[in-house]
């Protein structure tokens, strides 16, 4: 992962939900993990790390902070903390 990645990784994770990321920014930080991206429909993608599997939203704008959350908490089911990359 690359020192931009890291730094989104580390804003997904921040307290309080960080509702000023763009999902082109998310994609980036999930190809840095080694996640399996797949177009599902024109709006949706599907990700798969670590055995884990979850459909994203294409947004066209900053992320909701429930689409924040939602992929925190995918994040975090699949073993991944912004701790294990530091800054």
């Amino acid at each position: 992962m690359n020192h931009h990645q890291r730094k989104i990784l580390h804003a997904i994770f921040a307290h309080p939900v960080n509702a000023n990321l763009e999902m082109k920014d998310i994609e980036t930080v999930l190809n840095g993990l080694g996640a399996e991206i797949d177009a599902k429909t024109k709006s949706r993608i599907g990700v798969a790390l670590n055995g884990k599997e979850t459909v994203l939203h294409l947004a066209n704008h900053t992320l909701l902070k429930a689409e924040v959350m939602q992929v925190r908490k995918f994040l975090e089911a699949c073993g991944v903390s912004a701790e294990t990359f530091p800054i």
